[in-house]
């Protein structure tokens, strides 16, 4: 099934992107019709998030994030088997002068999750060498291929989660700019709760103790989703980061990724469970 999916894959990519948008378009339907567990995580999620919102209109965007994962997924096939011009031509890179600005300091690049952040990361290798951590997937074959394409271009470097990040933080100073995703539910693990849309959240302490440990500048990297193209947009490097402690340092994060995700709502990963683990004796909300 997973060579079938991945030949489907392959073929589609051929596709003008707008075709292929919209094959995917209809895929994120079919899933939200038919994935129940994660159109119930999504919805709860929302819920969570927007509770002022009717319950129609958070259906609708669930429906419209579906939507876009179903684009995003079936568009990994561009990065994974398209050309190094056609990905330049639909991903836009905006904000590469504030890379270039900090000379030989190292960088952390924050990514939110997004569905378009694979489309960022295959785009920037396109300019730079970078390191970044993914989790292994289950699916062995489809796992390999996800390596083997994001690793396609430039002398990028992927982590498993299972390494840590100290091999990460010998590439920074070794010049690679640490693509950095650490807005998700990893467990209670080097987590504290601070608030995500009101509601505490799990949330990893790494971006404050890797920048306060490598020196690195922090600079927001969000990739937005349009009708023809992608955007990556770089941000400048945040002023007074890290600041006095840890979890003022966290909070900040988490209160820059809510604002980018109210900028793009139906483009955030609502499919994953970001409030799995809870403070001590509250329930779970799943």
């Amino acid at each position: 099934m997973t060579r079938l999916a991945l030949a489907l894959m392959w073929l589609l990519h051929w596709l003008p992107l707008p075709a292929l948008a919209a094959a995917g378009r209809i895929f994120g339907r079919l899933l939200f019709l038919l994935g129940r567990e994660r159109r119930h995580v999504a919805l709860t999620n929302l819920r969570l998030c927007f509770p002022e919102m009717p319950e129609a209109e958070r259906r609708a965007m669930a429906r419209r994030h579906f939507e876009a994962f179903g684009r995003s997924f079936l568009e990994r096939g561009l990065l994974w088997w398209g050309s190094a011009e056609r990905i330049r031509r639909i991903v836009r890179v905006d904000g590469l002068e504030h890379l270039a600005a900090l000379g030989d300091r190292p960088a952390i690049l924050l990514v939110p999750h997004f569905v378009g952040l694979d489309m960022g990361w295959t785009r920037l290798t396109l300019e730079l060498s970078m390191v970044s951590i993914y989790a292994n997937q289950k699916n062995l074959l489809f796992n390999a291929a996800l390596l083997k394409g994001r690793t396609r271009f430039g002398d990028s470097v992927l982590l498993s989660r299972q390494e840590g990040t100290r091999p990460a933080l010998r590439a920074m100073k070794g010049g690679k700019p640490f693509y950095y995703l650490p807005d998700m539910d990893y467990g209670q693990r080097d987590t504290i709760f601070v608030p995500f849309f009101g509601v505490p959240a799990a949330t990893i302490t790494g971006l404050s103790r890797l920048a306060r440990l490598s020196g690195a500048a922090v600079l927001p990297v969000v990739t937005a989703m349009a009708e023809g193209a992608y955007v990556v947009r770089i941000g400048a490097p945040w002023e007074d980061f890290p600041g006095p402690d840890i979890e003022g340092d966290t909070r900040r994060m988490n209160a820059f990724i809510e604002k980018e995700v109210r900028r793009l709502p139906a483009q955030y990963f609502w499919l994953h469970k970001r409030f799995k683990t809870r403070p001590p004796g509250e329930k779970g909300v799943y």
